[in-house]
């Protein structure tokens, strides 16, 4: 353990007596020394010999220097035995008398210091201060209690003969009692009751449990297998079925009677639901008509119109049931973008149809490339303009069959050759009838191909939109622009000018090419315009010939402080409010006379603009559609004098797809119809702050849409689905007030005639090529009282 001086020893009971070291009684814990004499101990080892109990230590103990042997009570068991036994005499001493430890020499010092800072500091007493509250009182009398309530005062008493007298207690068994057990319980004492003052109650939330369980219905059972292949019958077995005489018998029996329903179908329709009809005599009672729009009359062509889409549809101003329909390659709008890249693999015209002949086109019209849109001349019905895919503008001149469309209804037996009148016609036609008319052995060919008539003006390439022409108007006939954007009157009272716009981000503005005059007044300079018509026997190259027709003015659409540009598809200007009149008494399936009258372009030329008036009155803003759904509203008024207008536009965003339709209402000049994508809008010009009404978003996307020419309050839109949505905005703002299928495909186009006054049709074409003609319900075409 690290002092070898100590030997451990077992004292039994008896060494102990002999030596006066009992423990707990000569040694205890505190007093655990005893000093033993050598000679004592030595006399011990002779006495008992091995049995003594310093047996173990005899060598230790014969070498000891010292009279006196120390011997310790180990009482612990520090070293294993219950007595240690010390061999050396330095040992002895420090175990006697320890030294002081520096903690005692510490606290000496202490009480020494104590004593002399005593004596420095003398004694004084403590003075009296006044005694300051802190609030300790009122503490102390909140807590003592005192007597308030008036004490009771209670007497026992008890009779006096009662005092002192014997108690007798009895013996019960329990065995005797029922059960073996005696309970002496609490009852209520109904002479007094204790009325309870104060009661400890334990209140603990528990949350509200609802035990719930659901299992899951097996609604819709799927068949464990399922057939995808015919059973056929073998080859045997057919001839086998085919000559047994059960199936001649059968045959035989059921002859006459499928006889007789097939001439039936002929007089019934026996595909007629009557069901459905049920339904409409319902509805009908109301008021309501069966059908908003009735089936008419459809066109289509299998070989020009296959695989193509009708991309836009204009009725005859002036002549009854002729409607004239373009097409162009059925392509998505992305791919519209690049369609100047295309090649024209298919010839493409404009088809004239007529009521009287559905099958048959009356006329076609030669494009230089698929036409996207077209429209007739509000002041000449046989001149129509037309814009291309690849951005170019072209003009039609078609009074050399005016009176073939007229005749319609007769059939020809052959194709009639129209005499030109070379007094009263316009050198224009004279030219086209020279230049483009067929030998006179195609003239012989058969009744059944219509004529094609050949393009008397197209635009030059390099002066042409970049990108698809997607809107054209004809300018009205009482003003006329210069190339400054300042508006002159029309002396002609003619229309002569056109505007035109692209997603290449410009509107232009053109001047139809003009003719000669046979006489000029001396009093104005004339211009004189070159007129290209090319023969038939020309070769291809000199077919398209791009050298003079500009545009006269062209506006860009973009901001020059932040580069924006906008790529316009629809325009819409406030002067371009104009109809095509046709007569009141225009009878249901007549052909309309029209008196033969000289053309209007004999006369005309371009005058001098500083003999003309400066119309001030004239509006030059305008709407615009792009292709990413804002409506723009501009000026074409040039305030710097440069090449190219830069007007000041306000941007408004509403429809979050391209714009595909953008028209003015037919009786008000400031309202304007916006339609793109799933939603539509009514502007009002001169309403900044947005448009008057939009409606939510519809379920599918809207395609077109048409005002109604009779109704101001009546609109159509049609939809992708091939639904076309009726809107009534004086019955219902929120949702369409009738709908209507007309198509499996995409509602391409819409176009309203008024045929007399108590027919209206209206003209819808599909993404599949079709042309369908409804007749407008009368609900829909005559106006309400102050609508």
């Amino acid at each position: 353990i690290g002092h070898p001086e100590i030997f451990p020893l077992v004292f039994t009971t008896k060494t102990q007596e002999i030596f006066n070291c009992r423990v707990d009684e000569d040694v205890t814990e505190e007093n655990c020394f005893k000093l033993i004499k050598k000679e004592d101990i030595i006399q011990d080892l002779k006495t008992r010999a091995t049995i003594s109990d310093f047996h173990p230590v005899r060598k230790v103990v014969l070498e000891y220097p010292g009279e006196e042997i120390l011997v310790v009570f180990d009482a612990k068991f520090q070293y294993g035995q219950n007595f240690y036994f010390v061999a050396s005499e330095e040992a002895k001493e420090n175990l006697l008398k320890p030294p002081e430890t520096a903690e005692e020499k510490e606290e000496e010092k202490e009480e020494e210091n104590k004593e002399e800072t005593l004596d420095v500091h003398p004694y004084k007493p403590p003075v009296r201060k006044p005694w300051v509250s802190l609030g300790s009182e009122k503490e102390v009398e909140e807590e003592s209690v005192k007597d308030r309530v008036t004490k009771i005062k209670y007497m026992i008493s008890r009779v006096r003969r009662k005092f002192g007298a014997p108690i007798i207690f009895t013996d019960k068994n329990a065995s005797h009692v029922k059960d073996s057990y005696v309970e002496c319980t609490s009852y209520q004492d109904k002479a007094y009751s204790i009325k309870m003052l104060e009661k400890d109650v334990g209140v603990q939330m528990v949350p509200k449990l609802r035990e719930a369980s659901t299992q899951t219905k097996w609604t819709y059972p799927k068949n464990a297998a399922t057939q995808y292949i015919p059973r056929q019958l073998s080859s045997e077995e057919k001839e086998e079925s085919l000559s047994s005489e059960k199936l001649k018998e059968f045959l035989t029996s059921v002859h006459l009677r499928m006889e007789i329903a097939l001439q039936q179908n002929e007089i019934m329709n026996a595909f007629f639901d009557d069901w459905k009809a049920l339904a409409e005599d319902g509805s009908s009672s109301g008021g309501k008509p069966d059908v908003y729009l009735k089936a008419y009359q459809s066109f289509t062509d299998l070989r020009h119109l296959k695989d193509r889409t009708i991309s836009c549809v204009c009725w005859h101003p002036t002549i009854y049931g002729i409607i004239a329909v373009s097409a162009r390659e059925r392509l998505s709008y992305e791919e519209q973008g690049n369609l100047s890249d295309k090649s024209l693999l298919q010839q493409s015209v404009i088809l004239f149809w007529t009521f009287f002949d559905p099958t048959h086109p009356q006329i076609m019209l030669e494009c230089p490339e698929d036409i996207y849109c077209f429209q007739f001349s509000p002041s000449d019905a046989n001149l129509i303009a037309g814009g291309c895919i690849n951005g170019q503008v072209v003009l039609w001149d078609i009074s050399q069959h005016e009176e073939k469309l007229q005749n319609a209804k007769t059939v020809a037996d052959g194709l009639k050759i129209t005499a030109v009148n070379t007094v009263n016609a316009s050198i224009l036609n004279i030219l086209q009838y020279i230049y483009m008319s067929p030998p006179l052995m195609q003239v012989q060919q058969s009744s059944t191909e219509p004529p094609l008539v050949r393009y008397c003006a197209v635009s030059a390439i390099q002066y042409s939109h970049k990108k698809t022409v997607t809107d054209i108007h004809w300018l009205p006939d009482y003003f006329e622009e210069n190339q400054m954007g300042a508006t002159f009157e029309s002396r002609a009272e003619i229309c002569v000018q056109l505007v035109t716009c692209s997603p290449d981000c410009s509107i232009l503005f053109w001047d139809i090419p003009a003719t000669k005059l046979p006489e000029q007044p001396s009093s104005e300079k004339v211009k004189e315009e070159e007129i290209f018509y090319v023969p038939r026997n020309v070769p291809d190259a000199f077919k398209h010939p791009d050298l003079c027709w500009k545009p006269l003015m062209k506006i860009n659409l973009c901001e020059s402080d932040t580069n924006t540009e906008y790529g316009p598809v629809r325009i819409s200007l406030k002067e371009l409010h104009y109809h095509y009149k046709t007569p009141e008494k225009v009878q249901s399936g007549s052909t309309l006379e029209v008196p033969a009258t000289e053309s209007p372009y004999t006369e005309m030329s371009i005058p001098s603009s500083k003999n003309l008036k400066v119309l001030e009155n004239i509006s030059t803003a305008f709407f615009v559609g792009t292709e990413d759904g804002e409506i723009l509203y501009s000026d074409w008024k040039m305030e710097i004098h440069s090449d190219s207008a830069k007007p000041h536009t306000q941007k408004y965003t509403v429809h979050t797809e391209t714009i595909n339709t953008l028209q003015r209402s037919p009786f008000f000049k400031d309202i304007i119809l916006s339609i793109g994508g799933r939603n539509f809008a009514i502007w009002k010009e001169g309403v900044t702050n947005g448009p008057i009404l939009q409606s939510s978003c519809s379920a599918g996307r809207y395609s077109v849409g048409q005002w109604s020419l009779t109704r101001p309050g009546v609109f159509f839109i049609g939809r992708d689905d091939g639904n076309i949505d009726i809107w009534d905005i004086l019955k219902k703002t929120h949702e369409p007030s009738h709908f209507q299928n007309i198509s499996e495909s995409t509602i391409t186009f819409i176009s309203p005639w008024i045929a007399s006054s108590k027919q209206h049709f209206l003209a819808v074409s599909d993404d599949l090529g079709a042309l369908h003609v409804l007749e407008i319900c009368q609900t829909l075409s005559h106006p309400l009282k102050n609508e």
